[in-house]
């Protein structure tokens, strides 16, 4: 197995965003993190997570490409564990390394079936070999399809191994952005699209793609809705966009999944390092209820995150996110993979998008002045923040559906390296319907939240101590359950095993190991007596065997 590269639309998208992108969020981390001791480890590690990123997008055979994903998933650890001095940043470094470690060894696993039925990982030659050897639906098909699904579910944190990303905001939010925009969740949309052929061979796995990427956008909107610490917020939002990357990517809509990708790089990083200088000006508040009133204090911050917001919640016509969801919605509808329950689980989260964002966005920025900033972000913050801020406006000009204009120059140049979404017998009528309910989806969640976070609060808060209310503000708030879940039925049983074991017959040889070293040393600590006399007693007997044995020999 080679070392090569391999540079076609797909992976010079992927390249082209993750560099651009990468080099932004550095330039803000020069001022967010210049005061921080761990200032040149901190560069170290994001230079490397951006190398091992590179190296899994242009990665000419899938055992580079697997390098390349564990790197990610080291460098992972490392930085949101990097203020590890604090327990709870170590225990939620090694939570995302242990969850992502099962979908990696699922990975792992399909890599071997595909060398074993192939006889390559060469990217390009495993498609042709299993098109011309496997039929549609095979089994072998299925199975080494369901293996990259699985590994793609762990690194992009979708449903069920979607627990790890909301504790990683324990990193340094310069982190947070290049984890969440342009790195590491992404990749397993990458796999995906990048193995497509494969997908195309087991229409069951790529209907349960679509499948868990609509489940998996209710759920981050539905847990978004509920936090309160900003980032936890931009982070279930990461998990439900996420999740529209993967509902097209399983209706087939290949270039769609890779517009919201670039439009959800540009917007979710923006938001994050907007979040970052939110907190850095308040000394490290992270509760939006103790925020409020900074549009005046901070108004390159204030309209560089209402623009990313607009465009997070497709805000339409004039926002990059409204024509890559609004792609994504129509292929939900018209695709033959697609149905009119994943259309309407991608319009609910569309609403659950603009409610869940704008609440921030009023919380924050309006109402009354509840804390003071401390500081103003400097020139070195504020340009990463304008550049976004810009690209998450103009960015969805490069795709404007037929019903607009009809300009398309993404897909078509997306065309050489991934398939043409299947045509629709839908026509334009039925297409223009759709795109004004995904507008009144955008414009009618933003009305809810300026209604319930600016208009009438109080009524938000009735809504949230009827018993009703408290639960299901409890459930979202919690995750839905899976953290309790997951330990009930697999730490807390894995930890009393271990426990009552501690004392096998395993651990001998071991323990023998560690006795016969800790013998040694008692014998070498009686050597070092600290007398002078003794050592040079020691030196001269020494030179005397040598002497003697050089001579007799």
């Amino acid at each position: 197995m080679g070392i090569g590269l391999y540079l076609d639309a797909l992976s010079l998208v992927m390249t082209l965003v993750v560099t651009f992108v990468g080099f932004l969020i550095h330039l803000y981390s020069a001022e967010f993190m210049e005061e921080d001791e761990g200032f040149s480890r901190f560069f170290a590690y994001m230079n490397l997570f951006v190398g091992a990123m590179l190296t899994l997008v242009l990665a000419d055979n899938l055992l580079l490409l697997y390098l390349g994903w564990e790197g990610v998933g080291l460098c992972s650890y490392l930085l949101i564990g990097f203020w590890y001095r604090d327990p709870a940043n170590g225990a939620a470094a090694r939570k995302a390394f242990l969850v992502t470690r099962v979908g990696d060894a699922a990975l792992a696993v399909g890599l071997f079936l595909l060398f074993a039925n192939l006889g390559t990982l060469e990217i390009q030659e495993v498609m042709r070999r299993a098109a011309a050897h496997w039929v549609v639906g095979e089994g072998a098909a299925v199975a080494a399809a369901a293996l990259l699904l699985g590994g793609a579910v762990g690194k992009s944190a979708q449903l069920p191994l979607q627990t790890w990303l909301p504790d990683a905001m324990a990193g340094p939010t310069p982190v947070s952005a290049l984890i969440h925009a342009a790195t590491m969740v992404t990749a397993g949309v990458y796999l995906i699209a990048r193995t497509h052929g494969l997908f195309e061979l087991a229409p069951a796995v790529q209907s349960a793609v679509a499948v868990i990427g609509a489940l998996t956008l209710l759920l981050g909107g539905m847990c978004a809705l509920t936090q309160k610490d900003i980032k936890r917020i931009l982070a279930y939002s990461t998990i439900s966009q996420i999740g529209y990357m993967f509902l097209a990517l399983g209706v087939g809509a290949w270039a769609a999944a890779i517009l919201h990708f670039m439009a959800h790089a540009f917007f979710k990083a923006l938001l994050f390092l907007g979040a970052g200088a939110i907190i850095q000006a308040l000394h490290h508040e992270h509760d939006i209820f103790r925020m409020g009133g900074l549009r005046k204090a901070l108004p390159v911050t204030y309209w560089t995150f209402l623009a990313a917001s607009a465009s997070l919640a497709g805000f339409p016509l004039v926002t990059a996110g409204f024509y890559s969801k609004d792609a994504i919605l129509w292929a939900a509808w018209s695709s033959p993979q697609g149905s009119a329950w994943l259309w309407a689980a991608a319009w609910t989260g569309a609403l659950l998008t603009g409610i869940y964002i704008f609440r921030a966005v009023f919380l924050v920025f309006f109402g009354e002045v509840r804390q003071q900033p401390t500081r103003t972000p400097g020139i070195r913050i504020r340009l990463p923040l304008v550049a976004l801020g810009v690209l998450s406006v103009v960015a969805g000009f490069l795709e404007i559906p037929r019903t607009l204009g009809g300009f398309t120059p993404f897909s078509d140049f997306l065309r050489t390296a991934l398939p043409a979404q299947a045509s629709s017998a839908a026509g334009p009528g039925a297409e223009s319907v759709l795109q004004l309910l995904a507008s009144f989806a955008s414009l009618a969640g933003i009305a809810v939240a300026y209604y319930l976070f600016r208009r009438a609060p109080e009524l938000a808060d009735r809504m949230a101590r009827t018993p009703a209310g408290a639960a299901v503000h409890r459930f979202w708030f919690s995750g839905l359950g899976f953290d309790r879940l997951y330990d009930a039925l697999l730490v807390q049983p894995f930890l009393s095993a271990a426990r009552s074991n501690r004392g096998d017959f395993l651990d001998t040889f071991p323990l023998a190991v560690a006795w016969t070293s800790q013998l040694f040393f008692r014998f070498l600590r009686a050597t070092q007596t600290g007398q002078v006399r003794l050592y040079a007693k020691v030196v001269a007997a020494g030179t005397v065997l040598v002497a003697a044995v050089v001579l007799l020999s």
